[in-house]
């Protein structure tokens, strides 16, 4: 996050909400699995095979369509020229694809889509064709975080730490709209985080081209 400019820091914020947002409502409707916290799920996948083996095929399969998001989304982006606006028209077309699953009936087909989606969102932060920001999960934030602040405490550095602070802040506030939305509009509330995506694409459109 510190290598980041203040317009992008506020994108990745941005879509940190929206894997918050998604996150909730995922969780929601495919009954205690997540659409983006795969360390969650790999946990529900062990606890699954030893309790209730039969439970075992949905992590699984969340799991196997996060990565198969992930590899699209590096495949989509691939290069540097509008790689974001490339990401994350994938992203919100795989969201719609999803609302429209769960606007049909078709719930596993929405929580699939979910996780691509989300898969795939990991893609539009990247270094040297690595995640560079990781807006899906915020474990390594909140490390940093803690590292940042102990390194301040020291006075050796730590500037930046409130940044990762921010960037967890954005998903724990996007999983209440999500939860809040869900309630009231059921899987519905879907359509929202595809606009939204919507919206984060062509906004990265917009940005400058980042300091070398």
């Amino acid at each position: 996050m510190q290598q980041l400019d203040s317009q992008r820091k506020r994108l990745a914020i941005s879509l940190a909400a929206l894997a918050g947002y998604v996150d909730a409502i995922g969780f929601l409707a495919g009954a205690g699995y997540f659409v983006s916290f795969m360390s969650g799920n790999t946990t529900r996948l062990a606890v699954d095979i030893a309790t209730h083996p039969a439970r075992a095929a949905v992590p699984a399969l969340l799991i196997a369509c996060f990565v198969i998001g992930v590899a699209a989304g590096a495949l989509c982006g691939a290069g540097d020229i509008r790689r974001k606006q490339r990401v994350l028209g994938l992203v919100t077309l795989l969201l719609g694809g999803a609302a429209a699953a769960g606007t049909l009936g078709a719930s596993r087909a929405a929580t699939a889509g979910m996780a691509l989606a989300m898969g795939a969102l990991n893609n539009v932060f990247q270094r040297e064709g690595e995640v560079a920001v990781g807006v899906t999960y915020m474990t390594g934030a909140l490390v940093r975080a803690g590292q940042g602040l102990a390194a301040r405490l020291r006075g050796t550095g730590g500037r930046h730490w409130q940044d990762h602070v921010r960037l967890w802040a954005g998903l724990a506030l996007g999983g209440v709209a999500g939860a809040l939305a869900w309630q009231r509009f059921g899987i519905a509330a879907e359509w929202v985080a595809c606009l939204w995506c919507g919206a984060a694409a062509a906004l990265a459109g917009k940005l400058p081209a980042p300091v070398r």
